[in-house]
């Protein structure tokens, strides 16, 4: 009777789980540095987005067009040229860009005339509020620290300065029809 052979019986399992050991370390090593330098490009991306604008021409008239540098987004551009990043729409608008988040390296923009947009002008729009004017407030339902302040003052931070006026040991915690001291 013959005896059967069994593949394994070759393997020597001691030399063979420090090559899985190694196998594995050298994988592990390979992932995390694509892994660190994938981001590294990604950081070096958001870093580079610090470019200097010439808001006029030598001869002082008006910038009408912005050639795209590396690393420039329409916000960064914006707050460049606006003062405002949320003037960005207005930037993808008069120029018909269906991808705003794309913008190559060496395009030329249009740059429109546009009034600057704050943060409050959002708040405002996203609020359908009025701003607030005076010296106090009655808190309706659905009111918050932050978009009485964005209504007031045109700065969601200020909240803590109204929790302090106001003794609010809470600032999650404000009810309906009490009245706000607003200081100036």
């Amino acid at each position: 009777m013959a005896e059967s052979k069994n593949p394994f019986s070759q393997i020597k399992w001691g030399e063979s789980y420090i090559s899985l050991a190694l196998g594995t370390l050298v994988i592990l090593l390979a992932v995390t540095l694509t892994f660190v330098f994938a981001r590294n490009k990604t950081f070096d991306k958001i870093n580079t987005s610090e470019s200097t604008v010439e808001l006029s021409k030598p001869g002082g008239e008006d910038l009408d067009t912005y050639e795209v540098k590396d690393g420039d987004t329409l916000w960064s551009i914006s707050e460049n040229l606006y003062g405002s990043g949320y003037n960005w729409v207005d930037l993808a608008k008069a120029n018909n860009l269906s991808t705003p988040d794309v913008i190559e390296s060496g395009s030329k923009l249009k740059v429109p005339e546009v009034q600057k947009i704050t943060a409050a002008d959002i708040a405002q729009v996203q609020n359908n509020s009025p701003s607030i004017s005076g010296n106090s407030y009655k808190i309706i339902e659905g009111d918050n620290l932050w978009t009485i302040s964005v209504r007031k003052y045109g700065d969601g931070y200020k909240w803590p300065e109204l929790a302090k006026a106001n003794n609010i040991p809470n600032p999650d915690l404000i009810y309906p029809d009490t009245v706000l001291k607003l200081p100036q």
